[in-house]
């Protein structure tokens, strides 16, 4: 079985620090008005962009599963 620090780690690391930076982002795009959540299409683009980090999040931890145990 391979040791925390070769899986989970970077995994982690990818999805923790890389959060922290997209979350800085979207505070920021908030912030600034760059977007105006009462425009339909820049809520379908928030829910785009905040989807899509927990799809890509979510499809590399069960790929990660795969790999580990079967």
């Amino acid at each position: 079985m391979p040791e925390i620090s070769h899986t989970w780690l970077p995994f982690l690391y990818l999805y923790g620090v890389g959060g922290v930076f997209f979350l800085i982002g979207m505070i920021i795009i908030r912030k600034s008005n760059a977007i105006d959540l009462k425009k339909k299409r820049h809520r379908y683009w928030y829910r785009v962009l905040i989807l899509g980090y927990f799809y890509f999040l979510a499809f590399h931890a069960i790929f990660t599963l795969i790999a580990l145990y079967w």
